[in-house]
């Protein structure tokens, strides 16, 4: 993990595997955008834990040591058919499976008393476009569920809120193609290494969104 606080930083994250699997395509994203160098700043690419409160713990030692100007969180959402950028973090933590310590909140603000939700201070949109205009699929999220990813999500943005001009936002990407048992969707992983990698220059050279209808998964 390059950390040179000399150069300006980005931070993407992913996870680990979880629920069975061996691997996951997140993780496997932001190990390989570690070193590389975008729009003339270094990323810091690292895997967290797929565990409620221990992945948010491992993020906020992140923050303070990287200092990223920008952070995209990446995750597997198995079953969609594109990369997927997300609009809002809810304050819910609802597993419909076990974490990877074996925790499984069920109806649980993720902070008591906090805000609703934040929104991606990504160009979600801007992003979706410039992934189209690379042949691409993309689509804009309504919503990360509730489980770890939406998790890490909030608390990122909660924790971006406090620190002035530094953008974030979270993004999932499909199986990949190894990991599919079924007729499910699925991208090869260099196919999701570009299109992140994408992700973090359309938002690092972007800083107001473009306004257009449609987009959106359902």
């Amino acid at each position: 993990m390059n950390t040179d606080k000399k150069r300006r930083m980005v931070l993407v994250t992913g996870f680990e595997p979880f629920d069975g699997e061996t691997r996951n395509p997140s993780g496997e994203i932001a190990l390989a955008l570690d070193g590389r160098m975008i729009a003339g700043r270094c990323v810091v690419g690292t895997v967290l834990p797929c565990v409620f409160g221990r992945s948010v713990v491992e993020l906020k030692r992140l923050l303070r040591v990287v200092r990223p100007e920008l952070v995209v969180c990446v995750g597997q959402a198995g079953g969609r058919l594109a990369i997927t950028p997300e609009r809002v973090a809810i304050n819910l933590d609802d597993a419909r499976i076990p974490d990877n310590a074996g925790g499984k909140p069920v109806d649980v603000p993720i902070v008591r008393g906090g805000p609703a939700a934040y929104w991606s201070t990504l160009p979600i949109k801007a992003i979706v476009a410039g992934l189209t205009e690379r042949g691409l699929p993309a689509a804009v999220s309504p919503t990360a569920g509730t489980f770890v990813c939406n998790h890490v999500f909030y608390c990122l943005m909660r924790a971006l809120a406090r620190r002035r001009g530094v953008r974030g936002g979270f993004v999932h990407v499909p199986f990949l193609p190894q990991q599919v048992k079924r007729a499910q969707p699925s991208l090869p992983l260099d196919t999701m290494i570009a299109a992140i990698a994408v992700v973090v220059e359309i938002s690092l050279v972007t800083r107001r969104d473009v306004r257009r209808a449609g987009g959106q998964t359902h």
